[in-house]
């Protein structure tokens, strides 16, 4: 058991300064020199709270009264999205949060990568920074007797009846309503994690930006739906700019959301975007940025850093289902695309074939292993680019990256403290930082991507 602080008690009120905000957001209140963690709240804001949790070295609190705001504080959206931790930056005006990714960055470059005077670009954000969500995987559960969809509290698997999201586009929303509605109407019952018992887990709504095609996917905890082929059919009526409905069947007791088998209901087993001009087909598994304008734009800065001249021989590790390799294929020689996922490279050639380009070469495997395969095949990059998972590079695959010594390294991240790393263990190779550039993919949530760009000095 923690030891507590001897100055501060749980349960009692306390007045201070936000002096700063960590990554997740939690304002930091010092009291003689002791911090509290605050959710809630902004710097410089004057703020009585509740002290919920004292360990010897920090502490939590509840914000009980803001004294005195700060001027960047907007009026919340939606309360349930404070409840559920999906919009937890609503408080804050856009503009500032802008600026809290791009200090995001700039700090786990200095703390954690070691760079100093170091310049991070201004945070490209969007013009209406809500709506924008692609893609929604809602929980189904049963509340008050009644199956609802929602989202679940924080830290807890108790679901919160919601109808709009806010940051979702709105006809997915109105989509999830409708499904949830029919299944009413058949008697479907709601996934229950204790006994592990009932017909649908989730329900998946993917829309694509340009084309508007929708995709449902019916998470079901059994091979079948009772009245299924009347559920099809009524889905099929009321929701006019569906393509694909698929039933995943997933019966084991997990938290991952998806099983490993699909059954095509009706329509496609995937459906259509755009991405960059690009047309790609997205499958149940597939990842796709759920942000199709600001990805387009991330991506945008990854083609522009990587200063093709149509003569260059290009890596594309962790490349999904070809999305950033395509566009970087009308750009250069050649390029070699490698992703783990089999189902992800089979969509990708696909794409590649609808696109009619032929200049990329895709291998399923572990980026750090197949890179081995094309340097003892005497491929050479002169330029790499990579987009990782949270986790980041495995070190064996920074180490045959160096040997190969490419020009460039565009490193595409979407966390920015295992990004600082890698780009450290590059830096200490003879690669030189030429730009970092912040993208908000996740407006009104902590999540920042960012653009790396690495030179050869």
């Amino acid at each position: 058991m923690s030891k507590q602080h001897s100055l501060f008690k749980k349960n009692e009120e306390y007045e201070g300064i936000v002096v700063d905000l960590t990554s997740k957001a939690q304002g930091v209140v010092k009291i003689e020199n002791y911090p509290f963690f605050i959710e809630g709240v902004l710097p410089d804001e004057f703020v009585r709270f509740k002290a919920t949790k004292i360990n010897k070295k920090y502490g939590f609190g509840r914000m009980m009264e803001i004294i005195e705001k700060s001027p960047e504080r907007v009026e919340i959206t939606d309360k349930l999205g404070l409840q559920n931790g999906t919009m937890t930056l609503q408080h804050m005006s856009y503009p500032a949060q802008l600026d809290f990714k791009q200090k995001l960055v700039a700090d786990a470059f200095y703390k954690l990568g070691g760079f100093e005077n170091i310049t991070v670009k201004p945070t490209i954000g969007m013009d209406h920074p809500w709506a924008y969500r692609n893609k929604a995987q809602i929980p189904v559960r049963e509340v008050d007797g009644q199956l609802e969809t929602g989202f679940y509290r924080k830290r807890s698997h108790d679901l919160i009846p919601i109808e709009d999201y806010y940051i979702q586009d709105p006809v997915i929303d109105q989509t999830i309503l409708i499904v949830r509605d029919i299944m009413r109407e058949y008697g479907v019952t709601a996934y229950d994690e204790q006994t592990l018992k009932g017909d649908l887990r989730h329900i998946i709504v993917k829309r694509g930006q340009y084309t508007h095609q929708i995709m449902i996917v019916l998470v079901l905890n059994k091979p079948k739906l009772p009245k299924q082929e009347q559920i099809v059919e009524q889905i099929k009526e009321q929701v006019p700019e569906l393509v694909s409905l698929v039933a995943n069947i997933n019966p084991q007791n997990t938290n991952v959301i998806l099983g490993k088998e699909n059954k095509l209901l009706w329509g496609q087993d995937f459906y259509e975007d755009e991405m960059l001009g690009l047309t790609l087909r997205i499958s149940p598994h597939s990842f796709y940025q759920v942000n199709t304008p600001q990805a387009e734009r991330l991506y945008q800065e990854a083609i522009n850093v990587a200063k093709l001249t149509g003569n260059e021989i290009v890596m594309d590790a962790y490349c999904g289902i070809g999305s950033i390799s395509l566009a970087l294929a009308q750009q250069a020689k050649q390029v070699y695309a490698v992703e783990v996922i089999p189902e992800a490279i089979e969509m990708a050639k696909v794409n590649a074939d609808i696109n009619e380009i032929n200049n990329v070469s895709f291998e399923v495997g572990k980026a750090e292993e197949v890179i081995n395969d094309w340097q003892e095949a005497d491929i050479h990059f002169d330029v790499v680019v990579v987009d990782p998972p949270r986790k980041g590079l495995a070190e064996s695959f920074i180490e045959t990256v160096i040997e190969q010594q490419p020009e460039r390294i565009v490193y595409v991240s979407c966390n920015p403290a295992t990004c600082a790393r890698d780009c450290k263990l590059f830096a200490d190779q003879g690669y030189r930082i030429q730009s970092i550039q912040p993208v908000d993919l996740f407006c009104q949530t902590t999540h920042v991507e960012c653009v790396v760009s690495l030179i050869r000095k």
